[in-house]
């Protein structure tokens, strides 16, 4: 991964102290635990509803190297269905797809199928190697998807918190040739709460798991990497998110020329994704934007 020249001693929050970084991207902590827990149970519970009887190819394996599973919702029928490829968050070393489809029965009502890959979490993986896996969980939706009723010239991409630096990680160039894809293969994309500077990262407690220096975080930074073409996106963030990642949010919609950010009010990080599963919400209606027509 090629990084546009950057002083690597000059990114934002560097004055912060080691403290100041903490509360700024400590969502755990600045949630409490009783919410917390409460957050995750939903994401489980809800997950396990929209799935209930709701077509679909769970357990699919995308990559051989890893051996990563994804699962398909919400396909099926004569037509084929944009996918919406949704990637985990849990700073890459937590959660997984099993709490992670709680759109897909939403998503299917309007024509929409849900795509939900597992990664190799930190630390038994590098945060390289997980990018790749979800590149590739990309690639096999476009080469593999209409068998399964999938649409692969309608890939849109989404995330939470380290989803959405995931997704960034889709979004940018150079990668897509490489595996033999069109430089369009993302047609859009929405990041909920994302990171695209990882920079600050090396100074919070997450990074005692995923182990960046300053030159890696940068190589695997979104808002620092070349992106000849810019895909529609919404850069979705809370209202009571973390600092940081509200910062990181409203720094990146203008880089991506994108309108925004999309500040959902009476949210806070874990929630504001939930939303998805709910066809009256402002981020549901977003999301369907961009997509597009689906018939």
């Amino acid at each position: 991964m090629r990084v546009e020249t950057v002083d690597l001693d000059d990114w934002p929050g560097r004055g912060l102290s080691d403290e100041e970084l903490d509360v700024a991207y400590n969502v755990r902590r600045k949630a409490g635990p009783e919410l917390f827990e409460r957050h995750m149970g939903r994401y489980r519970a809800e997950s396990a509803r929209a799935v209930d009887g709701l077509p679909g190819h769970p357990g699919i394996v995308y990559d051989e190297a890893s051996g990563e599973r994804l699962d398909v919702w919400g396909a099926g029928g004569p037509d084929l269905r944009p996918a919406f490829v949704f990637l985990h968050g849990g700073y890459w070393m937590a959660l997984s797809r099993h709490e992670s489809s709680f759109m897909a029965r939403a998503l299917h009502g309007q024509g929409v199928a849900t795509v939900v890959p597992d990664y190799t979490l930190a630390p038994e993986a590098t945060l390289e190697e997980i990018v790749r896996q979800v590149r590739a969980a990309v690639a096999w939706v476009h080469r593999h998807g209409r068998g399964h009723g999938l649409d692969p010239d309608r890939i849109v991409v989404g995330g939470s918190s380290a989803g959405g630096h995931l997704t960034g990680m889709t979004m940018v160039g150079g990668w897509q040739a490489p595996l033999g894809l069109p430089e369009d293969v993302v047609k859009a994309a929405m990041p909920f709460s994302g990171l695209f500077d990882l920079r600050p990262l090396t100074r919070v407690y997450v990074n005692q798991v995923v182990g960046l220096d300053l030159p890696r975080a940068a190589a695997l930074s979104p808002a620092l990497l070349p992106a000849p073409r810019r895909c529609p996106a919404v850069i979705a963030v809370a209202e009571h998110d973390g600092a940081g990642f509200l910062a990181q949010s409203r720094r990146f919609a203008p880089h991506w020329d994108a309108a925004g950010p999309l500040v959902v009010p009476d949210r806070d990080h874990f929630d504001v994704v939930l939303d998805l599963a709910d066809p009256g919400s402002a981020v549901f209606r977003a999301l369907l934007a961009l997509i597009g027509p689906r018939h």
